[in-house]
């Protein structure tokens, strides 16, 4: 039987669990519910389960029949601070909290992928690591995962990772898309604050106004952004928060404002890095202002292996047909912390799209929207995705970086 057979055989429970996790989200590194959750849908499968120490993480090794490598499949855990506005009748439970990116949907999948894999156990060449991860939506739970010994839970660092994230918008309903090398972008936090002197706001020269200074700059770090950075190596400079003052009559004594900064490769970020600075305090200087400036350092861009992606597009293509399969053209803006681990290991992140059948993938409320909404439908081809590619990867000469 093959894996997109026995993936719909378990499709109704694999849609009962997703919904199960879709009406209990939790935020964070620390989702109790949702990691017993979690673990209720493991119990009984040939398993060795280990939860992190400090975050709510889940790290489930399935030993294989035979000996060989290690592959890891990744499936994301934590929702956001949204109010669900979808009206389904499996709607969030949580106040200001929602399932809005399909982490419901990757855990089901990744489940899905263990009964699967399990079901085959004796035919394995080799072992697969079940990474169910918190955080990804931040502070980032896949660097501590890696810290407690993710990479190294099956005793060798596996050859290959997959994992694939759902899509509510833009994509239709059960493609896969991927692309070779940088698939989506670094991410850093900016924070500036501007410091001047406060005064009555009927006499601005006796006071040393932040507010004009701290507007200049986010516009002079958009012209940065056009006159400093080449058109192929793009980044992408956002000010997200801005904040001064307290009455219409008072100059504050402090701006601040907090940028978020994306690049696709190293030397771009650390151009942008440096530019930042040099924009803020070259305009604070102008106005006779201080400034500080911080970096919160965010996630490394997720670059896909090339033969693990072609694998994957190959995989796709022979389980579901090549109009499933699409190639992305460029890299996306957002970011993602799967990074850290295709930092260490070869891998293929794919996305799905997920768009139900009654909107329209160019309209439909996208990722992130309290409106978003995801078709089940996808899971167990999701499942079945997965499954495969541990498999054959397996099952493939063995190779190491």
């Amino acid at each position: 039987m093959s894996f997109r057979v026995a993936a719909e055989t378990i499709a109704d429970e694999l849609v009962a669990l997703r919904r199960v996790l879709h009406a209990r989200p939790e935020i964070g590194l620390h989702l109790p519910e949702t990691q017993a959750t979690i673990l209720a849908a493991l119990a009984g499968l040939p398993l060795e389960i280990t939860t992190g120490r400090a975050l709510s993480s889940v790290v489930a090794v399935l030993r294989g029949g035979r000996p060989g490598p290690a592959v890891l499949l990744r499936g994301d855990m934590d929702g956001l601070p949204v109010t669900e506005q979808t009206g389904l009748p499996y709607a969030s439970t949580v106040p200001g909290a929602m399932h809005a990116c399909g982490h419901d949907l990757h855990m089901a999948v990744v489940v899905g992928a263990a009964r699967l894999l399990c079901a085959v156990r004796d035919r394995l060449p080799g072992d697969v690591i079940f990474m169910f991860q918190p955080g990804e939506e931040g502070p980032g739970g896949a660097e501590p995962m890696i810290a407690e010994g993710l990479l190294s839970a099956a005793g060798e660092p596996p050859v290959a990772a997959y994992c694939l994230h759902v899509q509510s918008a833009v994509f239709p309903r059960g493609v896969f898309i991927s692309r070779r090398g940088v698939f989506s972008a670094a991410t850093d936090t900016f924070k500036v604050t501007v410091r001047g002197r406060g005064g009555h706001g009927s006499a601005p020269f006796r006071s040393r106004d932040p507010i004009p200074a701290a507007c200049e700059m986010v516009l002079a770090l958009q012209t940065a952004v056009t006159r400093g950075f080449d058109i192929f190596d793009p980044v992408v400079v956002t000010v997200g928060r801005f904040h001064a003052g307290t009455a219409d009559n008072v100059i504050p004594a402090t701006a601040e404002f907090d940028a978020s900064l994306r690049s696709f490769s190293a030397a771009g970020r650390e151009t942008l890095r440096r530019r930042a600075v040099e924009v803020v305090r070259g305009v604070a200087a102008a106005h006779g202002l201080e400034v500080d400036t911080a970096f919160e350092r965010g996630y490394p861009p997720v670059v896909n292996d090339v033969a693990e992606t072609e694998r994957a597009a190959a995989a796709v293509t022979e389980l579901f047909g090549a109009e499933r399969f699409t190639w992305l053209p460029h890299p996306k803006t957002g970011s993602e912390d799967m990074s850290f681990v295709f930092e260490k290991v070869p891998g293929a992140y794919l996305n799905l799209g997920a768009c139900p059948p009654d909107l329209d993938p160019a309209t439909a409320p996208t990722n992130h929207s309290p409106h978003a909404r995801f078709d089940d439908s996808v899971v167990a081809d999701g499942a079945a995705l997965l499954a495969e590619l541990a498999l054959r990867r397996l099952s493939a000469a063995p190779h190491r970086r």
